[in-house]
């Protein structure tokens, strides 16, 4: 097992000298500016902190303790082995350059651009690479210099305050600065940068922020600057105030400088970061008519367009008296149709068996009977999908745009951040080996525009990363992993590999990864990790003058206590604790920018909501043929999945792009297995997300269903056939696991688990329990198309005639699915996109009927795989799937053919034995037991 070592493992090196001597009459300057700014540069004093939550208490501000030298700064840097939470600290350098690299500046006044930042193109171990560190020192310079170019040519900066200027950073520990002569200025904004540790970092002083600020030095309190859409600038009083500031704030108003402090994740867009900043204060000044940015996306604008109102506690229990949330019954109609129609068809049947009874006297075909509850389990999905469908047609769509129990169609009154702290929330991802900077970076820096814009709305975020690869993966990508996460403030977990029996005497203790799908107990692993902190700090005393500064050293020691209780087999840094919310996401998610406050704000005033599950659009990664095929049936899902909701169905949880109440995941989902601690996340299930809906639901809480960000919440969709594929088998595994015992334990514990048996004598209304059981049956009967298929090719071949009227063969089940789900399910679809005014009734019928083809095929192939599924749970034999491909693989033809054979080796088996089959069984077998319908025959190519 690899051993671990902290980032903050303290290194020594020459502290830095170049350039003290000529700032001596700058630092001059500066002291004497600092002087005349006034008194209200005292030091600064510490909020009160935030009384905890339980066991979802709230991170509190991290504080970092007396001043560090400028010329210490960059080397000499002495740091607990622990992350502060929400605390960026400066790091030594281990030789690690950033892999970004930069290309010359156009300085031409008109055509200004910033230098790009690549990587390498050399591999990693490339003799070419022994200058990469003098190539990335030359780059960022000339792109710090261009920053300060541009600063100047703006005139944000005067050009004559040392205090003034740009650092960027170049690596771990290392960040460079124009003018140069910041570096030694104590407390100047390359101290505190380096502290704070961001990419990069610009003072701003023009005209406008000068005038704030002289408003704000005659208003003692004020601790923030307003801005439009609610959202607020932090106030500080002094520079060394900033690293104990909101990092993800990205702005600071600093008194005693008086200067505004900009900051960024990337040097390309500071600029535009300090420009769209300067507008808004014109605005708060000047007004502006325009309602919402330019720059915002089509499904965040229409989820920003609805009304926002801010409520105190007070306002906010009337507003829970008032607010009415109906229970809408057009689901609980469709659901009776559909009921009705599947009663009645088979009562058909068993009508025509009772008339031939009467007529021939033969009583033993009313076995046939026997089969009545399978057929009536796979049917009832395509019934409520017949009356669905005629209700999408003709039936009210105005409670899309409308609230109810489960549905929410506009977005929440929000909460008043004047009455009292908003409640914290705790962004979860677990993540496995996917790509850093092609999966987890876009994803980090969308969450960190979310946490940005509830921050300056009043509110706090963490990002708490479950990492199930870091102890997989090699030391260098681990140690990018560690910095990339240093570097973006994200407290993170990581637990070893799977070792269930290490060898003798290596030292190594057993560990046992448990699942077949590994995302439940990567989860539960972390969260018991932050539970044990929680523990360990409720047990510490607490005295009346207790401050930040303490709660954030307790975090500290009890965060090394419990790695230490691990032995090192625990791998964790940061701010890991859980707040009162928890926002599940995947790794290759995008949110929109304003969405956190309004799930609070939802969450808060429905109490009995444990799970908060918003509508996703689909973030494509390539251009393919089949990814485009799945994001058109991804988009059909949720458009289905919203208006059955909207009408009062059952809301689905997908997994991810949801709020969690934390609390109701501790009283309603929490369990002890014989790993011996508390846990939330079924291991013992596939399906953990239908598993954690199905014991809240019966717990007595509820789960809703949220439209109103329109496509801003985004997630990724199947690349290849393969991981869609598995998708289907997963599922199917998993509610197969939900619903039945192993065969071997019937007889024993009986076929039912106990999951299901508390589920069907639950109070959950009993539509919903009808539309969870139609939806699990259709995986029956995907399940079973191929060998009834090939029973119903023996039978209506030799028994043509002979066989009872009850018996429905292939070919008529053929049609009627053809005309349900492909013909009327496309019509519909069609006309529910034109009613809802998203797309044209033609545009929308081609584009349903584009995708037919391909989705014939492919759900007309999957049987087998299904099956396959299922069969191994009854059998208990192995299945494991391994994480989705986030990132395009290259292939080349030749290996690909090799890997399909491969991997559908059965199935094309299975296929040609069939082919076989029909060709032998028209020409080669005996003439009394050939089959020559040829209908028959044709049925049983499609499910083949």
């Amino acid at each position: 097992m690899k051993k671990f070592q902290s980032y903050f493992t303290p290194t020594t090196a020459e502290e830095e000298q170049k350039g003290s001597n000529e700032a001596a009459p700058q630092v001059a300057a500066a002291a004497g500016r600092s002087q005349r700014s006034g008194s209200k540069a005292s030091q600064h004093q510490l909020q009160p902190m935030r009384p905890p939550r339980g066991h979802g208490a709230a991170p509190p501000p991290s504080v970092v303790s007396g001043r560090v030298s400028p010329q210490t700064v960059q080397t000499s840097a002495r740091a607990s082995m622990l992350s502060v939470p929400g605390t960026a600290q400066p790091q030594p350098n281990h030789g690690r350059q950033p892999s970004d690299t930069g290309s010359t500046a156009k300085n031409s006044p008109s055509t200004s651009r910033a230098p790009s930042l690549r990587h390498s193109f050399l591999p990693a171990h490339d003799a070419r690479n022994r200058d990469s560190e003098t190539i990335n020192e030359i780059r960022n310079d000339m792109m710090v210099n261009w920053l300060y170019e541009q600063q100047l040519r703006k005139q944000l900066a005067s050009g004559m305050d040392p205090y003034e200027g740009v650092v960027l950073k170049k690596a771990r520990g290392n960040f460079t600065c124009c003018p140069p002569q910041m570096a030694a200025i104590p407390d100047s904004l390359y101290a505190v940068v380096s502290l704070m540790n961001v990419r990069c970092a610009m003072t701003v002083n023009t005209p406008v922020v000068r005038a704030l600020l002289d408003s704000i030095v005659s208003k003692t309190d004020l601790d923030h600057v307003p801005l439009p859409d609610g959202l607020r600038v932090q106030v500080l009083r002094t520079m060394a105030d900033l690293p104990r500031g909101q990092l993800h704030h990205f702005a600071a108003f600093v008194e005693d400088v008086r200067l505004l402090v900009v900051w960024d994740d990337e040097p390309e867009k500071l600029l535009a970061r300090v420009q769209n900043l300067e507008a808004r204060f014109i605005e708060i000044i000047w007004g502006n008519g325009e309602e919402g940015d330019e720059d915002e996306d089509a499904g965040e604008k229409k989820g920003a367009s609805a009304a926002v109102q801010e409520l105190d506690p007070a306002q906010l229990e009337e507003a829970l008296a008032a607010e009415k949330r109906p229970v809408r019954l057009e689901s609980a109609i469709v659901v009776s149709i559909a009921m009705i129609l599947w009663v009645m068809c088979p009562a058909i049947g068993v009508r025509w068996l009772v008339f031939q009874a009467l007529v021939d006297g033969t009583y033993i075909r009313f076995a046939l009977v026997a089969a009545l509850p399978v057929q009536m389990f796979t049917s009832l999905f395509f019934f409520q999908s017949l009356v669905g469908s005629l209700f999408q047609i003709f039936g009210p769509i105005s409670a899309i745009a409308n609230n109810s129990k489960y549905y929410s169609g506009k977005a929440p009154r929000r909460l008043d951040r004047t009455q009292g702290p908003l409640p914290h929330v705790t962004i979860q991802m677990p993540v496995y080996k996917e790509g850093l900077q092609g999966v987890i970076k876009p994803t980090v820096i969308s969450l960190k525009a979310a946490i940005s814009t509830y921050e300056m709305q009043g509110g706090s975020a963490n990002i708490f990363v479950n990492d199930d690869g870091m102890q997989l993966i090699s030391d260098e990508d681990a140690q990018a992993r560690r910095d990339f996460y240093e570097e973006h403030n994200i407290g993170w977990v990581a637990r070893p590999g799977h070792n269930p029996n290490p060898e003798a005497g290596s030292g190594e203790k057993a560990f046992v990864r448990r699942g077949k799908f590994k995302k439940a107990s990567n989860m539960n692993y972390a969260l018991h990790v932050s539970n044990r902190i929680e523990d360990k700090l409720a047990a510490v005393k607490r005295g009346s003058r207790w401050n930040n500064e303490n709660e954030t050293a307790a975090y500290q020691q009890c965060l090394a206590d419990v790695l230490q209780e691990d032995e090192g087999r625990t791998w964790a840094e940061g701010n890991v604790r859980v707040g009162d919310y928890i926002l599940i996401i995947d790794s290759d998610t995008r949110v929109p920018h304003d969405c956190l406050l309004d799930a609070v704000s939802e969450m808060e005033q429905s109490p009995e909501v444990a799970i908060l599950q918003y509508q996703s659009g689909v973030m494509n990664v390539t251009n393919s043929f089949f990814e485009n095929g799945v994001t058109w049936f991804t988009r059909l899902i949720y458009s289905c999945i919203t208006f059955a909701v909207a009408s009062g169905d059952s809301c689905p949880f997908v997994g991810h792009n949801a709020i969690l109440r934390w609390r109701a995941l501790q009283d309603g989902a929490s369990f002890h297995d014989e790993d011996g601690y508390e846990k939330f996340w079924s291991e013992s299930h596939v399906s953990e997300d239908f598993d954690m809906s199905l014991r809240l639901q019966v717990a007595g809480y509820t789960l809703r269903y949220a439209s109103y960000t329109g496509d801003g919440f985004k997630e990724g969709v199947s690349l290849t056939v393969y991981d869609e594929l598995a998708r289907w088998e997963k599922y199917a595994f998993g509610c197969n696991e939900l619903l039945f015992h192993p065969l071997r334990f019937w007889f024993v514990r009986g076929p039912f688990t106990p999951l299901f048996r508390r589920f069907i004598v639950s109070g959950i209304p009993f539509p919903k329990k009808m539309t969870i059981i139609a939806y699990i049956g259709t995986y029956y009967a995907i399940a079973s198309a191929w060998l009834l298929g090939l029973a119903n090719y023996f039978i209506t071949g030799w028994y043509s005639g002979a066989y009872d009227k009850y018996y429905l063969d292939s070919f008529a089940i053929y049609i009627s699915i053809i005309v349900v789900f492909t013909g009327l399910g496309s019509v519909a679809l069609a006309v529910l996109r034109y009613r809802l005014s998203e797309q044209s009734l033609l545009s929308a019928f081609f584009d349903n009927l584009k995708w037919v083809p391909m989705f014939t095929i492919f759900l007309g192939g999957i049987s087998l795989h299904v099956s396959q599924a299922i069969l191994s749970h009854f059998f208990e034999i192995d299945m494991v799937w391994g994480a989705t491909a986030k990132e395009l693989e290259e292939v080349r033809f030749g290996p690909e053919i090799l890997r399909i054979i491969r991997r559908f080796k059965f199935t094309f088996i299975f296929c040609f034995a069939c082919t076989a089959l029909m060709i032998c069984g028209n020409t080669v077998f005996p003439v009394e037991w050939r089959l020559l319908i040829f209908h028959f025959r044709a049925v049983l190519c499609r499910p083949c």
